[in-house]
């Protein structure tokens, strides 16, 4: 008979799964250097985490961050992952899919050389223990940036940019998008079976019994949205309020994943050219300087500003309408006017506030003035010629 020290000891059930978020990330990262060596442990570089609430629109906005973010690969569905060959063998062997399973098999998924570039997922973190490995592997990542900075394999570890996006719509507008779309797969695929054109969509429970939709919208906001917003202080967060048209959801998109250079560059890098204005910053005010310089130029130097208008109306006007087809006038000029460098720049911000793109160049001539024919030297006079380019929108007519 076996004594205490001898017998096997019991197997813990399934719900003792451990819940230990750094045992479980220890043991999954242990296996993929083990498989992959620490060199080819190559992440993403931008890993968009997306959540939405039930019917807002997660599925219609995915490709359109894929475009705007330049990211190639398939979103990564985590529901979809775990009916992975990989998950269903795991449950016929009777194994559990549990956290320590979901991050594996997201980790090696992002390992995936068509994800480098950058990935969205959809459907993690979703409980604690997901959480806290999502934050040890940015850790994991910014390790392997310095570890490998100063080595031939430095370009393959980028400053990694984690970034939460929720797409939210209240539980009232959530339940009645759900019952409409499901309406709208009840016609769709009647019309299929019908004519036995198109493909059948998936009919869902929960788009036709309204208890349903909104047991699955409380769903999201107890799992899926409070894990998000459990890492707001940790990574860039954006919350786009879905109840709104398409239109104005995409607007705020774009709007919130403008480029951050604080995330995407090199801290040193950063450092060089954070001294240099953004673009955006520079056109937000645009429109006000330009108001600002011409009533300057009106109130300080009324007569060169009258001079430049008159310039503009009784020798340019004439000949940018006819180039109206074309949408592009150059003119030369050695009007003394221009030589006043102030004059040129008020001629900018004039074409500038009508809505044309005006540029300008000086070009010096040398013309023979005087030969000395003792010494044979050749004095010549210096000719200006303002060259002057004018550029907007030229017509819409047909031309063929």
């Amino acid at each position: 008979m076996p004594t205490s020290e001898t017998a096997p000891k019991p197997t813990a059930p399934a719900d003792l799964e451990i819940k230990d978020a750094q045992l479980i990330f220890n043991h999954v990262w242990k296996q993929l250097v083990a498989d992959y060596g620490r060199e080819k442990l190559r992440f993403p570089k931008e890993l968009i985490l997306l959540g939405g609430a039930p019917g807002a629109g997660k599925g219609t906005n995915t490709d359109f961050i894929r475009q705007l973010r330049g990211i190639t690969a398939e979103p990564i569905v985590v529901s979809a992952l775990l009916d992975s060959p990989e998950a269903q063998k795991l449950k016929s062997q009777g194994g559990m899919v549990g956290d320590r399973e979901v991050v594996g098999i997201l980790f090696r998924k992002l390992l995936e050389p068509e994800q480098q570039n950058g990935a969205i997922l959809d459907g993690f973190p979703r409980t604690k223990v997901q959480v806290e490995c999502l934050k040890m592997l940015f850790d994991k990542m910014v390790q392997l940036r310095r570890d490998f900075l100063d080595t031939p394999d430095a370009a393959n570890f980028k400053q990694p940019i984690f970034h939460i996006m929720v797409l939210f719509v209240d539980e009232a507008e959530s339940i009645a998008r759900q019952l409409k779309r499901g309406s709208e797969v009840l016609a769709h695929n009647e019309e299929v079976r019908r004519s036995g054109l198109g493909e059948l969509w998936e009919e869902r429970a929960t788009d036709f019994n309204p208890a349903l939709a909104r047991n699955r919208y409380k769903v999201f906001k107890e799992k899926t949205y409070d894990a998000l917003v459990s890492l707001k202080e940790i990574f860039h967060y954006h919350f786009i309020n879905a109840q709104v048209p398409l239109e104005m959801v995409q607007e705020n998109i774009v709007k919130e994943l403008e480029y951050q250079s604080s995330l995407e560059l090199d801290p040193r890098t950063f450092d060089l050219l954070r001294k240099l204005p953004l673009a955006s910053e520079i056109i937000r005010h645009a429109r006000q300087d330009l108001v600002r310089r011409l009533d300057s130029y009106k109130f300080e130097k009324p007569e060169l500003m009258q001079a430049v208008v008159t310039f503009i109306e009784e020798k340019m006007m004439p000949i940018i309408v006819r180039h109206a087809i074309s949408g592009r006038a150059d003119i030369n000029t050695e009007d003394k006017l221009f030589h006043d460098p102030e004059a040129l720049a008020i001629l900018i911000d004039i074409f500038s506030e009508r809505g044309f793109h005006a540029k300008t160049d000086l070009h010096v001539i040398e013309i023979p003035d005087r030969f000395d024919l003792q010494t044979g030297k050749i004095e010549c006079r210096k000719k200006k010629v303002f060259r002057l380019g004018i550029q907007f929108k030229g017509s819409e007519i047909r031309r063929g």
